[in-house]
């Protein structure tokens, strides 16, 4: 079963890629409080349809490059960043 994770889009500057945003709740080891992390990945996009703002949905894939493992899966909403 592969991971899948919404996320915001915020570059979209590379060609095929874009980099999406999400956060994650982590429970502090020593004193139990759950803390917001922000965690950055790249994912690939073969069409470039994504913008940069989009809330999408982003798949755990195989190696693409040295920093991509995840593909767009699909675009949930449209940004209002152009």
């Amino acid at each position: 079963m592969k991971r899948t994770i919404q996320g915001k889009v915020i570059s979209v500057n590379m060609d095929k890629t874009i980099v999406v945003n999400f956060n994650r709740k982590v429970k502090h080891p020593l004193y139990g409080k759950y803390v917001m992390k922000t965690t950055k990945v790249h994912a690939h996009d073969e069409n470039n349809s994504a913008k940069k703002g989009d809330i999408v949905i982003i798949e755990e894939s195989r190696p693409i490059s040295k920093t991509k493992s995840w593909r767009l899966l699909k675009i949930i909403e449209q940004g209002g960043i152009s």
